[in-house]
């Protein structure tokens, strides 16, 4: 909402940042309710098809994130490594069709995996070993042959986790090479201060995923599996709003100029109506 009302936010990198927040309020808003009911109650249900549900948009949110943070990382590269060229590049066209992409893949990869799931037979025990409903633990409650699911989600993990990554390493590379060939210590400092927030999140999500999905499953208790689970699922979320937001001189600014302003008007209203 402040990057929307204010006119000093309104660059490709607020735009990204506020597609971030839709996914993050997605997640919390799928994940954080029911987990919270079960840490009050130690114990809750949830019926098959709403456990589908929160399964399609945790992935579809854990998705989009990991997309959203490979273009701002393509925008940091060009602000930092093209600023000439930035702005007639990283147009608002460009903008939307990046942020578009990022949504309409996400959604169909997820849907694709949701539906091979759903073809699966359910006739064991009925219990998640997990806060939610996330892919192994509900993969490993059927009775069917879930090879074929299990390798297509590894399959999946190629174009959300780790082509995303690979983009990410390239643009960072570029980016370090880029600040080193700066001659003054205070402008080295200033470019890596627009892109520290966003690595921050990177090390953070990134590892908690390629933690998750990537590595066996043999070589991880359960008790690791929710402890990984909790980072990216509560604990970045959680963060992102210190990180890029508390700790941003334009956001806080932007905050000051809206608060003021604000109660500027309700003050001269106040006197009118006297």
């Amino acid at each position: 909402m402040l990057v929307y009302y204010s006119k000093i936010l309104h660059s490709p990198m607020y735009f990204f940042l506020t597609q971030l927040s839709f996914s993050d309020l997605m997640l919390t808003t799928d994940i954080s309710p029911n987990m919270l009911n079960l840490v009050l109650h130690e114990q809750t249900s949830i019926n098959f098809s709403s456990c589908i549900t929160q399964l399609y948009f945790f992935g579809f949110s854990e998705a989009s994130e990991c997309l959203l943070l490979t273009v701002m990382s393509y925008d940091r590269y060009l602000a930092i490594c093209s600023p000439l060229r930035y702005s007639s590049i990283m147009n608002q066209l460009l903008c939307l069709k990046l942020v578009f992409a990022s949504w309409i893949l996400s959604c169909t990869i997820e849907l694709t995996l949701t539906l091979c799931i759903c073809q699966l037979q359910f006739c064991g025990p009925n219990t998640v070993d997990h806060f939610f409903c996330d892919f192994n633990p509900v993969v490993e409650l059927s009775c069917s042959d879930v090879s074929i699911v299990q390798t297509e989600a590894t399959l999946m993990c190629i174009p959300v986790i780790v082509l995303p990554f690979l983009v990410i390493v390239v643009s960072y590379t570029y980016i370090v090479l880029t600040i080193v060939k700066i001659s003054s210590l205070s402008g080295r400092l200033k470019s890596f201060s627009t892109c520290s927030s966003h690595l921050t999140v990177v090390f953070i999500f990134y590892g908690t995923l390629i933690a998750m999905y990537m590595l066996p499953n043999d070589r991880k208790s359960q008790r690791i599996n929710k402890a990984l689970a909790m980072l990216y699922t509560v604990f970045t979320p959680l963060l992102n709003p210190f990180i890029y937001s508390l700790r941003n001189k334009d956001i806080k600014d932007a905050l000051r100029n809206c608060v003021f302003t604000k109660k500027y008007y309700n003050w001269n209203s106040l006197v009118k109506i006297k």
